[in-house]
């Protein structure tokens, strides 16, 4: 790679391209870094703008990321809040529900979750895990997931009632990226943690989570608390993507002076419907 020296001594395109081919650097991936760099500085930067304007007007934001494992959820949401005050913002990643939590009402634990007047709360996974994960792997009695099925919409329609602005992503992504994602979790030291046995059922139980996954859209999927589906097989792509949709939905002050596209690409953020192009059926 380049040395700080190098690039302190680079002035022009022409001399970056010169060191990478002495050097037999592929220019163009290190180009495409570059690019992708500048984008999400740009789109952090929207991010702060509309994180002040909604906490002067006392919104209230939820958005909540759901896919399967390994599909990008956490990444994301590291760089969206990563350059966001800590004090109106909020990530949100609940463990298993504790014994007591389990004779409650479900949403309960999610309810005192909810964004505050002029916050944002990112929910790494949600309310939604009793739609696909918890009867995908045994979790919950068939009782109490066509329970949560019946209540879900009820239970969204009164938070869009009520002002509550909740975005939700399904961040999609193929069968063979989901493997090779494990793969590189397992070989990493630094990221073993993140694979679990629920992590190796996952590729074991592919069409069951499909099935559990297209019965949540069908169901949940409202004109007042629509899924926006992200294609997710290319990271970044998906990071900055889903950045513009989350942008796109608000007429914040500045909006018009970003040194950046805000609309997301129709081909990696997609609104469900029910014949919308999927990577991960």
């Amino acid at each position: 790679m380049f040395t700080l020296e190098e690039l302190n001594q680079i002035k022009k395109r022409k001399q970056l391209v010169a060191l990478a081919q002495e050097k037999d650097i592929d220019i163009q991936k290190i180009m495409r870094k570059f690019q992708y760099e500048e984008e999400l500085r740009f789109l952090q930067a929207e991010l702060v703008n509309l994180q002040q304007w909604i906490a002067k007007k006392k919104m209230r934001v939820a958005i909540i990321f759901e896919g399967r494992d390994a599909a990008g959820k956490g990444g994301s949401i590291k760089r969206f809040t990563e350059h966001l005050n800590p004090r109106s913002m909020r990530i949100v990643a609940l463990s298993k529900p504790t014994e007591e939590e389990q004779g409650q009402w479900y949403f309960r634990r999610y309810i005192k979750e909810l964004p505050n007047p002029g916050e944002i709360v990112f929910f790494d996974r949600s309310w939604y895990n009793r739609a696909v994960v918890e009867p995908v792997m045994g979790f919950c009695t068939k009782k109490q997931y066509n329970k949560f099925m019946v209540q879900v919409p009820e239970f969204e329609h009164m938070l869009y009632e009520d002002g509550v602005i909740v975005i939700k992503f399904w961040f999609s992504i193929s069968k063979e990226e989901q493997q090779k994602r494990f793969d590189a979790r397992i070989e990493n030291p630094l990221k073993a943690w993140k694979f679990s046995p629920v992590d190796m059922k996952g590729q074991q139980l592919w069409s069951k989570y499909t099935l559990y996954k297209e019965q949540m859209f069908s169901k949940t999927h409202t004109t007042f608390s629509p899924w926006i589906i992200v294609k997710t097989n290319s990271k970044k792509t998906a990071r900055l993507e889903s950045m513009r949709y989350v942008l796109s939905k608000f007429e914040y002050t500045g909006k018009t002076r970003a040194k950046t596209r805000l609309f997301p690409d129709p081909n990696v953020i997609l609104r469900y419907h029910r014949y919308v192009e999927q990577i991960d059926i």
